[in-house]
């Protein structure tokens, strides 16, 4: 880092600093809100009438304004369905008020209060965090997406993919492989290809497909985001991040059982209890034992999931927060075919292909078993009324040990084939494993300059990532024939001339014979290791209670050892990540018009060709976004709609064969819109449009093949997805609903390379439909996926069928 750059970072560090010293004494008011039966009240609003003193309780109902300047105010509780509650208050310098509140159905029991039963179950109108601290979603410069537990139960979701297709611009790219590294599935995430490696906004590694059990909301976070949460566990797209369940102060629960279509079984159980008579302390245990068929002939998964937590609240000061996740999961890893890389292509959609859906192309005993685990723990420290201190410890680490396969198409190695495609079946035994930690120091404050409020975030972060691969190299297991010339394929690949011996699948499917292959391939045994340290910091400034400036910056320290026992790969290299956002609320809370200009970044290693050693620069993206937000009819009505610009540079080319520069350049620019509504009691909506627009401009002058074409990451150019749910509220049919909806997606070019072609995944829309009943403690839900049948497809250079209609029914008891 050159002098300038480092005198600049250290001002903006001091000049954080100096705030805390400016700041004035204010006063605060907290407390917590309940319904009757001293159930926690989630998401009601509490503001101080006139003024942009405002809070959100949180999911044990619980709320805190802080550094409010001394004076009296009129304090109003408000959300869907409750006639506003106003209450005088009077504020005192340095005092802290307790303002407490039970709501009830009942009109005497509370006399302003009365609850309708009405709640936009489908959004979250704040988080903790996408800003690395607590900001409504309409004071973000940041587009996001929440998806919600009560939209999962809804939907009967029993896989993490399938709650994923509830975010507008996010498609899935690859299906979870197992294998090392990187064996968590691929998703498009406006343009470039994200996985899901984010919990409660810490690195969390997997080698498959995360259990949704535990999951209380997912947030997708949009953008370039290396300014906060740093380049290794990022997309250029944005991020995915599950929000976990947490322990409350009450004795709740459910368990409940999934069966369906394709021998699904699954039994959950989700249990909550505080350990002391002053609900200082309470544990909460979530598991989920799973099983299921594939759809194909032949494929299957196993799991089990155990999750516990717990929160001990050691004073009015200092709290705890543990969360744990067991995760051992057995299955097949799902076929893909894997378009040729090398030649013309033969075949440029599925009808030529003519792929027979419900062929696997594996057999059960070729399994991978890919146990993870993850424990996190977070300590909060009240240093004062404008300061909270945040300290967090994660340990993560993700196994692979099975058989992991694949079909890669090699037609151009057999010429006496003419008609359809031959793939190649390779086969490796997987013996990997990836363990991290993460430490993060965090310094959130949230105080007045005069009559100016400012929220800050100031962090340590060190985050250190191992690999041990004792894998072994792929064998070639047999070849696969799709098209309509058995003889061909036989005669030419097989050497097989009787027609009654024709078959169209060679190889071996069994442990026996796959180990056979292995045993002559030698494995070498390697070990990775990368540290980054990073220092962050982050101010929210209200320049009036609507208008509102961010500025972010991060300075990261990447280490790379590669191959620890030798030195050859090792690369340090230092970036300097900013951020920027504008906000104004022209009706404020309600109405609010925001801009952004985010950075991401990705470390380049060196390249040794001969005597000649070439460093790079980091690879940098850079967003601008400009959009508006909206929180209308008394939260009734959520909405995001954005435009955004993101140009990707620096990357590395090679100019000659010994010659490699940076300057390499991609864009990927589109408009998203969200909505979340609840416009009468009962009627839940949620829908997402996106279109996007990639190419690379300035590719690699040596294989020009990318040049000016659409990345095969960047996935449908046009998506929609779309749900409602209505359950009615009074008479017999109260407790009763119907939900309908679906995704919709225009086509899709997996492969699209200048010489080679273009394949075409064809368009698709995909319908569901869901009833549910409730009844006392009991909840039945039925759900009907891809009601059609409809055949579709997603891919990333390759093809992968997707699910036929499936039938599930879940039953859940609540105590």
């Amino acid at each position: 880092m050159n002098t300038i750059t480092f005198k600049k970072v250290l001002f903006c560090l001091m000049f954080l600093s100096s705030l805390t010293i400016w700041a004035q004494e204010r006063g605060k008011i907290n407390g917590k809100i309940s319904l009757s039966g001293n159930t926690p009240a989630e998401n009601i609003s509490v503001a101080l009438k006139g003024t942009a003193y405002s809070a959100v309780t949180n999911q044990q109902g619980y709320y805190e304004i802080k550094n409010i300047k001394p004076g009296n105010y009129t304090m109003r509780i408000s959300a869907i369905g409750i006639n506003q509650v106003e209450n005088a208050v009077t504020v005192v310098a340095g005092e802290t008020i307790t303002k407490d509140f039970t709501l009830s159905e009942s009109q005497e029991q509370l006399n302003e209060v009365m609850i309708e039963g009405n709640t936009n179950k489908f959004a979250r109108k704040q988080s903790d965090i996408v800003a690395k601290m607590p900001l409504k979603d309409i004071e973000n410069p940041q587009v996001y997406n929440t998806v919600t537990a009560e939209l999962l139960k809804e939907q009967v979701v029993t896989n993490f993919d399938d709650a994923l297709k509830n975010v507008p611009g996010l498609d899935k790219l690859w299906e979870s492989t197992g294998r090392g590294s990187d064996g968590a599935g691929y998703f498009t995430l406006r343009g470039f290809a994200v996985q899901p490696t984010m919990v409660n906004g810490l690195p969390s590694l997997t080698n498959g497909s995360p259990d949704p059990q535990n999951v209380e909301r997912i947030e997708v976070i949009k953008g370039p985001s290396g300014t906060l949460f740093g380049s290794t566990m990022t997309s250029y797209g944005g991020l995915i991040n599950i929000t976990t369940k947490k322990p409350y102060d009450a004795f709740r629960g459910n368990v409940s059982y999934t069966g369906g279509t394709y021998g699904l079984n699954r039994y959950t159980v989700d249990i909550n209890t505080p350990l002391d008579k002053d609900k200082k302390s309470a544990i909460r245990l979530n598991a989920a034992y799973h099983t299921e068929n594939s759809f194909q002939d032949a494929g299957f998964r196993k799991s089990l999931f155990v999750a516990p937590s717990a929160f001990y609240k050691v004073n009015d000061k200092l709290t705890f927060y543990i969360n744990t996740e067991f995760y051992n999961n057995r299955g097949t890893n799902t076929a893909m075919l894997f378009v040729d890389r090398g030649a013309p292509l033969r075949v440029h959609n599925i009808d030529e292909l003519g792929y027979n859906t419900y062929r696997s192309y594996t057999g059960n005993d070729l399994y991978i078993d890919t146990p993870t685990f993850s424990t996190q723990i977070q300590m909060n420290y009240k240093i004062s009324d404008q300061w909270t201190s945040q300290t967090v410890v994660s340990k993560s680490s993700a196994k692979s040990d099975g058989y992991y396969s694949y079909l890669y198409e090699g037609t151009q190695y057999y010429p006496g084939v003419t008609e359809g495609i031959v793939l190649g079946r390779y086969i490796s035994k997987q013996n990997s494993e990836t363990y991290g930690t993460d430490i993060q120091q965090n310094f959130i404050g949230d105080f007045q300059i005069g009559d100016f409020r400012n929220r800050i975030v100031a962090g340590l972060d060190y985050f250190n990532r191992n690999t041990v691969n004792n894998s072994s190299a792929y064998v070639g297991n047999g070849a696969v024939y799709i098209g309509n010339n058995l003889d061909q394929f036989n005669q030419f690949v097989l050497g097989v001339t009787d027609p009654a011996l024709y078959t169209d699948d060679s190889g071996v499917l069994n442990q026996a014979g796959v180990d056979a292959l292995i045993s002559g391939t030698p494995i070498t045994p390697t070990k990775t290791k990368e540290e980054i340290y990073s220092a962050y910091a982050s101010d929210i400034f209200n320049i009036t209670p609507a208008i509102s400036a961010m500025a972010s910056l991060r300075v990261d320290r990447f280490s790379n050892k590669g191959d620890i026992t030798v030195s050859s790969d090792d690369y340090n290299q230092t970036t300097l990540s900013p951020k920027f956002g504008l906000v104004y609320q022209p009706v404020l809370d309600q109405v609010s018009i925001f801009a952004n200009y985010m950075n991401g970044f990705k470390n380049v290693a060196p390249i040794i060709t001969g005597a000649k050693t070439f460093t790079f620069d980091a690879e940098q993206a850079n967003q601008f976004e400009i959009g508006t937000k909206l929180n209308l009819l008394n939260n009734k009505v959520t909405a995001t709609l954005s435009y955004y610009d993101i140009k990707v540079s620096n990357t590395v080319l090679q100019v000659a064969p010994d010659l490699y520069t940076q300057g390499g350049e991609r864009y990927s620019r589109g408009f998203e819109a969200s909505l979340a509504a609840n416009p009468i009691a009962g009627l839940n909506i949620i829908a997402g449009y996106s279109y996007n627009e990639s190419k690379l401009t300035n590719g690699d002058p040596t294989d020009t093949s990318f040049n000016n074409r659409r990345p095969e990451s960047s996935g449908p150019q046009n998506m929609a997805n779309y749900w409602a749910s209505y359950r009615f509220q009074n008479g017999k049919l109260k407790g009763f609903g119907l939900g309908f909806g679906g995704n919709t997606a225009s086509t899709n070019k997996i492969f699209s390379r200048n010489g080679a072609g273009t394949f075409i995944l064809p368009e698709y829309t995909v319908l569901n439909a869901s009833a549910f009943y409730t009844v006392d403690a009991f909840t039945i839900t039925l759900k009907l996926d891809n009601i059609t049948d409809k055949d579709y497809y997603k891919g990333w250079s390759t093809i992968s069928v997707q699910k036929p209609r499936i039938f599930a029914a879940n039953l859940t008891y609540n105590f």
